[in-house]
């Protein structure tokens, strides 16, 4: 298989696991770009290209409340976890936690 066709792949396969991590990341306040270094921190690297419009996504569905404040001399939009946003967290880590339990045994199965 060609490297782009795997590099397709890993990006589908990222992009329900980088909604998990944006809300996961945003129980405390973060902006942009500090919610992006936050993650390329804990290993997922994520470009603005893809974290900007998911996050305005998860705002306008109620996931995440955001809000302008001034910081460091300039307004910055903060965005936080919603209540629906924890509710939505913690079903997507349980459901998240299921599958990859059963991914594990799936792929035990397939080495074996």
């Amino acid at each position: 298989m060609s490297k782009e066709r795997i590099h397709k792949l890993r990006l589908e396969l990222r992009r329900g696991v980088l909604i998990l991590a944006v809300l996961g990341s945003s129980k405390i306040p973060q902006y942009g770009y500090s919610l992006r270094k936050h993650l390329n921190g804990a290993g997922i690297d994520i470009d603005e290209g893809t974290l900007y419009p998911l996050i305005r996504r998860l705002a306008d569905q109620e996931l995440l409340d955001s809000e302008w404040k001034h910081a460091e001399g300039r307004e910055r939009r903060y965005y936080q976890l919603s209540s629906k946003g924890s509710e939505v967290l913690t079903q997507l880590t349980t459901d998240w936690q299921q599958m990859n339990n059963s991914l594990t045994k799936i792929l035990a199965l397939e080495e074996n």
